[in-house]
């Protein structure tokens, strides 16, 4: 049935994202801290990426270090970062760049030596767009112009929606429609599930077997999958089980857990076996367009079990998902995103 594999141990970085992974707003994930601690004394080194380019590194590591999650700001990657990086490799330093985002954008600007500025009037190489919630009209109004007339547009990540304390909020993604709109240009996006922000990831941590962690799947997963790296999914953010059970191959988890903690394992994969799939203790099968699961243990084994027969199934008939659902409820695990 496949050795269950500790992640802490069995890869060398954990590329994490942050929102609804490690912090929601002010917050600490439950569990995140003490498992983190745990993981970086198994030897695993800790990365922090996000596509929130809105804050720098230093008020990134601050706000980790706060709700006690010791990190150095070399120790955060940014989508801000990557787009910075798109933008110099192609421009000399000094080259002026409008920059439509915060305080964490203008940082990688100038951390490459290039010069942020907020109007097209200033004849900027390219335009790189980063979410902030101070953005406003005029802002956008100017990145419109400077796309409008040619000018390379980068955007950092096209999240539509931010996860808060209070709830789901809109991200850049739904700001960049506002320049899309505009202008109907198409921007190069820097953050995942773009390759750029994992390649600066692997620069900056040298990591040779990463796992990326993240709650998301078109984004913090797909990046994974498109990146030719292991992931784990955790339930803690914006996906649910029944976008999991959803996924297209494009984004699907190699593990899927409840939180964090999951890092200390062991974590089994599903394995084929007899017309079914196999993981831990469960045994999950499709007969034509339902899905069943037997057996006992951790709950989330048979989870694993649901997902890989779902995913797995052959016969190319359509799964009823609400269905699946309901037997993945039936295991005790909650299959709506928490508010």
């Amino acid at each position: 049935m496949g050795t269950p594999e500790v992640p802490a141990e069995a890869y060398d970085v954990a590329l994490l994202d942050l929102d609804g992974v490690v912090y929601t707003g002010p917050r600490a994930v439950p569990h995140a801290p003490e498992a983190l601690a745990r993981a970086r004394e198994a030897g695993m080194t800790l990365a922090f990426v996000t596509n929130n380019a809105s804050r720098t590194p230093e008020v990134v590591a601050a706000h980790l270090t706060e709700i006690g999650v010791p990190a150095e700001p070399g120790d955060v990657v940014t989508s801000a970062q990557a787009a910075a990086r798109l933008v110099a490799e192609r421009f000399p330093a000094g080259s002026p760049v409008l920059a439509v985002g915060g305080d964490g954008l203008v940082a990688a600007l100038r951390e490459r030596g290039l010069v942020p500025v907020v109007s097209a009037t200033a004849e900027p190489v390219a335009v790189v767009q980063g979410f902030a919630p101070g953005i406003d009209w005029a802002l956008l109004a100017e990145a419109s112009y400077a796309v409008a007339a040619g000018v390379p547009w980068i955007a950092s990540n096209l999240d539509l929606t931010v996860p808060t304390e209070r709830g789901i909020a809109p991200g850049n993604g739904a700001l960049v429609g506002v320049v899309r709109a505009a202008t109907g240009a198409e921007p190069v996006v820097a953050g995942k599930p773009e390759l750029p922000l994992h390649r600066e990831s692997m620069l900056r941590t040298g990591a040779k077997r990463p796992l990326v962690v993240g709650d998301r799947l078109d984004t913090d997963i797909a990046g994974a999958v498109a990146g030719g790296v292991d992931s784990l999914l955790v339930l803690t953010g914006v996906t649910d089980v029944r976008a999991l059970l959803s996924a297209p191959a494009v984004s699907r988890p190699t593990f899927v857990a409840a939180d964090l903690r999951a890092l200390l394992g062991p974590l089994p994969r599903p394995v084929p076996v007899g017309g079914g799939w196999v993981c831990g203790g469960w045994t999950a099968r499709v007969d034509g367009a339902e899905a069943a699961v037997e057996g006992s243990g951790d709950a989330y084994d048979g989870l694993r079990a649901v997902c890989a027969a779902v995913w797995g199934a052959a016969d190319g008939s359509a799964v009823d998902v609400d269905r699946a659902v309901k037997t993945v409820a039936g295991l005790g695990i909650s299959v709506r995103r928490e508010p």
